[in-house]
This record gives C-alpha cells, structure tokens and sequence, in this order.
C-alpha cells in the first residue's frame, strides 16, 4: 500500500467517531438529501443487487435498502476498518440484515464481473489517484444496462458563491472539522482534495474512457457537490 492512501486510511479510521456528526453540521444537512438524489438517479428495481464503494458509516446502502423496502442485496465495501465498525453498529441498531460489509480497496473489488444492477461511490472517487482504473473496476462489476452512480463535492465554477464558498471552505471548514475531530490534517486535507478534483467535465471524460455510455451530471447546492450517472451498455 502506498504512503498516500496509507495516510487516507489513517485519516478516515480516525475521524470515523465523529463523521456523520460532522457531515451533517458542515453540511448543514444538505448531505441526506444529495444521497436520496443520488440512489434514485441509479432507477432501481426491487431486487437490485447494488454495491456502495467506500460505504463509510453505510449512509447511502442504507438509503437505498430504505428505498427499496430491504428488498435489495447490497453490499457496503470500504478500506477503512474505523468506518466500518461504525457502519456495522449503525446496521445492528436499525435491525437491517439486507446490507452485507467487506474490507476492500475499490481498484481491487473482491467481485465477479457482471453482477451488479448498480455501483454507489458518494465523496469516494476524489480520495482514489487512478480514478480511471476505479472506475473500469465499476464498469467490468456491472451488468450490461447497470448504473455507476458517483457523488462528489465539487467547486463551484463562478460568481460571488464561488468566492464566499472557497473562504468558507478553505478558512472555516478546517477550523470546525479539526475541533470537533481533533484531527488537524483531515479538515486540511479535505479543501485541498475537492479543489484538485477534475471538473464535471473533465470527470465525465473520465467515465467515458472506462466505457460508460450515457453519462449525465447535475451540480446541486450552487455546485458544491456534483452527482454523475453513466450506464453500461
């Protein structure tokens, strides 16, 4: 494992107490709503076998068990252990037996190809360098007709939001991630990962070298996050 993604999994594994907690307070719980949009973007069926690659503490695979009445096979797959532990707790507590957890890393799925109606990646994509080869491993998972769906804070592209957004994240994010997480380097790490991130569409390129076909991305909340939807034809 590189020292990179060492680090990321580190990070994770120590903010994991605090991160819904923090999601929602520096959100101002617009996340809940961006992950509802994002599992009924994938148009699932009762049934669907679905994958949430770094599932976190399992906000979006339990969306989407909730959507579909527990009528789903999902599976919630992440690298951190931390996330896990607290997404299993979270399971144990909402009696859901629908939702399955592993330990993997997302360029690396522990899967057969062709198995997946659906593949979930919500604030994911931005942590992986080799996006493209993460997102082929999406594209070989999926049944012909599947659906990747990738949730990503993005940087919105202009205007006076743009600059009251970037002082906010840039100056005031850190300062309230890093108090209540007591981890500086999270909160640090967090603007600098979103800015870097490709644009919507340069990231929609991206998809389309891995093979996906019809790919469409809407930016919600004046852009700061961004949700992608491509199929596999």
């Amino acid at each position: 494992m590189n020292k990179e993604l060492e680090f990321v999994k580190d990070m994770f594994d120590r903010i994991a107490p605090r991160y819904d907690f923090l999601n929602r307070l520096l959100s101002f719980r617009q996340d809940t709503m961006w992950r509802a949009q994002m599992v009924n973007a994938a148009v699932l069926k009762k049934g669907s076998r679905i994958l949430d690659v770094a599932c976190g503490t399992c906000d979006v695979a339990l969306e989407a068990s909730s959507q579909l009445k527990s009528t789903a096979g999902i599976w919630g797959l992440d690298f951190s252990y931390g996330m896990l532990k607290l997404g299993k707790k979270k399971l144990l507590k909402k009696a859901n037996t629908s939702i399955e957890l592993l330990n993997g890393d997302a360029l690396h799925l522990p899967f057969k190809n062709n198995i997946f109606d659906a593949v979930f990646i919500a604030f994911g994509i931005r942590n992986i360098m080799d996006r493209k080869g993460a997102m082929t491993a999406f594209f070989d998972c999926l049944i012909s007709g599947g659906r990747i769906v990738v949730l990503e804070l993005t940087t919105p592209e202009k205007g006076f939001f743009r600059s009251l957004y970037l002082m906010y994240f840039k100056k005031i994010l850190p300062i309230i991630g890093s108090f209540f997480s007591k981890h500086n380097e999270a909160y640090s790490y967090l603007p600098q990962s979103v800015l870097n991130f490709p644009t919507p569409i340069e990231f929609s390129k991206i998809m389309t070298r891995a093979g996906f076909k019809n790919i469409r991305f809407k930016q919600m909340t004046f852009g700061i996050v961004t949700l992608f939807v491509g199929q596999k034809i």
